[in-house]
């Protein structure tokens, strides 16, 4: 145990974002400078919080078992090395998850039950982020070939983990992503100012010094590499494209220009950050935007739209505003539904809970100029006399996914699909098509960072297991597993 009065003599610290009038003129990302290096002169005391209790709920918090307690006390003692080395241990992203997890380990932190649960994000990211400046993070390259060969298919972080998992396995791993460069979602979808892509590059690169091959811009079922050719060519095949197709708004109104997606202004956005030349970009500039969304989506654009120069932002969110207290029918350890300020809305715009549209109202020539919104109940019911209508020049859709496209190579490997649209399999992540797997948002629907990657290291070791008989790999959680989450 690092300290056993440590929760007694330490409050709760997290790390200190720039300020608002200065991160909102660029890109970066809103900590000042390394993350990690920021959140040193807190985070051995942070550490030294930790309780080391009997049972660790913060275990079972963690979709990826991080085995939190021992790493707080190996950074309380200074053994950063060996904080690394137990974080990796199950977690081979933590510079992805101990920035953008919304970290269902500290709600289940035992800590927790009567007062501030302990900064564990903050801890992960630091460590991590020292071990990549001291240049302790190296690849880890198979010391034997098992001469089969598997793909997968999404570069996401399920796609990533499942990767790194089986090439070190000894497995000759071919990354497929249909973006020009890999990353999914990390690269495309998470702005800049959430986690700059620097630190998905230097991923990128381990693993290819490692043997994972990446090919971007291919779209396999779309073009001459298709489903059946994908099965003829490789030993396995992992699925991993997560859940893409966009849950849409049908109200009158919605064909109006102006009306979009948010992973169609998301990833104009990033590129522009990067310094890419974005045709015909999507900008919020001057204009009064509309998310339809509550969630980190509808956030990110926030965020995005501020740094555009919006004459002003409205976040509409169908569900009543949450509590800023733990609610009595979620208690601990589940994952509360709480009311959260992201670093985007400590930048600015409007939030509005228990708020339908029931119209996108146009100009003459086709364009949406306002929306026309009515309050709901707790039953999504219109509250008569609470219609009212507010401008917009430019509306995002932020409302979730429904699942993996189906056109293309979900039709063509012919693999059934659960009620709910997501491609379903055992408890082996095997879909019903034999040396055809699923991990993260594909086979599970949209759900966390923490569970792709964990999804994509459980369906690793299945394949692994599948291609020889059996792993070393771990084998973390099975799919139908539930986090202590509401």
């Amino acid at each position: 145990m690092a300290d056993p009065k440590g929760f007694l003599k330490h409050g709760r610290e997290v790390a200190g974002r720039r300020p608002v009038g200065e991160r909102v003129q660029d890109w970066n990302e809103v900590y000042p400078g390394s993350m990690g290096r920021a959140l040193l002169p807190i985070i051995k005391t942070q550490a030294s919080r930790c309780m080391d209790c009997g049972i660790p709920f913060c275990h079972q918090g963690c979709p990826l078992g991080n085995i939190i307690p021992e790493w707080n006390d190996l950074v309380f003692r200074d053994d950063w090395d060996g904080a690394m080395d137990r974080l990796h241990k199950t977690n081979n992203f933590p510079e992805f998850t101990g920035r953008l997890c919304p970290a269902p380990c500290e709600t289940a932190c035992v800590l927790g039950i009567n007062q501030d649960p302990v900064t564990i994000k903050n801890v992960e990211v630091a460590i991590i982020d020292r071990a990549w400046e001291s240049g302790y993070v190296r690849p880890e390259a198979p010391e034997w070939l098992s001469g089969r060969t598997v793909a997968v298919i999404g570069s996401g972080p399920a796609g990533l983990a499942a990767a790194q998992q089986l090439t070190r396995a000894g497995h000759t791993v071919a990354v497929y992503e249909r973006a020009d460069q890999p990353g999914g979602l990390l690269r495309y979808g998470i702005p800049e100012f959430k986690m700059e892509k620097k630190y998905l590059d230097r991923r990128l690169d381990q693993m290819r010094r490692e043997g994972t091959i990446f090919r971007s811009g291919v779209e396999v079922g779309a073009g001459s590499l298709s489903g059946q050719r994908l099965l003829q060519r490789y030993d396995a095949v992992v699925l991993a494209m997560g859940s893409t197709v966009a849950r849409d708004l049908s109200v009158p109104g919605r064909a109006l220009n102006g009306i979009h997606q948010a992973m169609e202004f998301l990833p104009q956005a990033n590129r522009e950050a990067l310094g890419e030349e974005v045709p015909d970009q999507i900008r919020a500039d001057g204009k009064h935007v509309v998310i339809i969304g509550g969630g980190d989506t509808g956030a990110d654009c926030l965020g995005t739209s501020t740094r555009h120069g919006a004459a002003s932002i409205t976040q509409l969110e169908i569900m009543p505003q949450p509590t800023e207290v733990r609610p009595a029918g979620q208690p601990w350890p589940t994952y509360p539904m709480l009311f959260r300020v992201s670093s985007a809305h400590e930048e600015g715009g409007e939030r509005a809970y228990s708020i339908s549209t029931t119209e996108f109202v146009g100009d003459d020539e086709g364009n949406v100029k306002a929306l026309r919104l009515v309050e709901v109940d707790a039953s999504f019911q219109p509250v008569p006399g609470t219609e009212r209508e507010i401008p917009a020049d430019l509306v995002l859709l932020a409302m979730g996914f429904v699942g993996p496209e189906r056109a293309g190579l979900v039709e063509q490997l012919e693999v059934e699909l659960d009620d709910r649209g997501n491609v379903a399999r055992d408890e082996d992540y095997q879909s019903s098509v034999p040396g055809v797997f699923v991990a993260g948002d594909a086979g599970r629907g949209q759900s966390l960072i923490v569970w792709a990657i964990a999804e994509g290291r459980a369906a690793a070791a299945c394949v692994d297991e599948f291609l020889t008989g059996s792993t070393e790999l771990p084998k973390p959680i099975p799919p139908t597993a539930r986090p202590l989450m509401v």
